[in-house]
């Protein structure tokens, strides 16, 4: 019988690998940069929030919910005085091949027999409170639906459906984005990551939003004296189990046979998606693929 919800946490960390070194890709970001938005300024947001259009910098934050706000506002100003947001998307899109052919030779090509099934994953999922999900699945879908570039779309919208039903899970515990930033260190290797505040810090939050942080965490009995205790530690486990489960579904309609043969296609490659993040982006970067040993 087909644990689903194991398999949709293994296939959501496929999802992470093939998408994520996108946010760093230094050809995208040249491409995106010759738009006329200065040295590139927020590549590493601009990507994902492009799908959402013209929208208020607030509606943009809640979207992406652990970034600062002021961050979210200061690169939405930058793009959008000077290009459109399809120019970006068309941008993210060129990047994807020579991309994927630079760190795993051949994906690119595979990938491909494979699109049709995500996107019947894709498909099968409401959009009702799944803001970033709605956004990138209602963007129009390259005219080979066979293509590697398509099944990268499908998966990427995958992992935005993962990512807005984990939102969900925190919004619905009344976490706040510095809080989650905080929490996200249990799933991590602290050795590696040296501080439970890195990762809250590195999207935006000063001294006084990562106190004030803690000192939710702990009236919430999930931290003591400035760090996660264990009730913090099953709190974030538990709330990553339910993301998967809310997610499952949506595997379930990509199928077993298909979503299998995902996971067996991009993970051989998960250390060459982690070296191109910490070749271009740096160490610690990308918390999402550094799977806690």
């Amino acid at each position: 019988m087909t644990d689903w919800d194991l398999l949709a946490s293994r296939s959501g960390l496929v999802c992470h690998d093939l998408v994520g070194w996108m946010m760093w890709d230094w050809q995208a970001l040249r491409n995106y940069e010759a738009l006329g938005v200065p040295k590139g300024l927020g590549w590493v947001a601009a990507w994902r929030l492009a799908s959402l259009g013209d929208v208020s910098p607030a509606v943009a934050a809640a979207a992406t919910y652990s970034i600062n706000p002021n961050v979210i506002a200061l690169v939405m100003d930058a793009y959008l005085e000077v290009t459109d947001t399809q120019s970006i998307l068309a941008v993210r899109d060129a990047a994807v091949e020579p991309g994927l052919d630079d760190i795993a030779p051949g994906l690119f090509a595979e990938l491909g027999g494979l699109a049709q099934a995500l996107w019947r994953g894709v498909d099968s999922a409401h959009f009702g409170g799944r803001l970033m999900f709605a956004a990138h699945r209602d963007q129009p879908r390259p005219e080979d639906l066979n293509s590697g570039l398509s099944a990268w779309l499908a998966a990427n919208c995958l992992r935005e459906l993962r990512g807005d039903n984990h939102w969900a899970l925190c919004g619905s515990e009344d976490l706040d984005d510095v809080e989650v930033g905080l929490l996200h260190s249990v799933m991590v290797d602290l050795d590696e990551y040296g501080s439970e505040e890195w990762i809250a810090r590195s999207r935006g939050n000063d001294d006084e939003a990562v106190a004030e942080g803690w000192a939710r965490l702990e009236a919430k009995g999930l931290a003591s004296d400035g760090a996660i205790n264990d009730e913090g530690r099953r709190f974030r486990l538990h709330l990553e189990a339910r993301t998967d489960a809310l997610t499952a579904p949506a595997w379930r309609a990509v199928g077993e046979d298909a979503t299998t043969r995902f996971c067996l296609l991009v993970e051989p490659h998960h250390s060459a998606f982690v070296a191109r993040i910490d070749a271009t982006a740096g160490p610690r970067w990308m918390p999402a693929v550094r799977v806690k040993k």
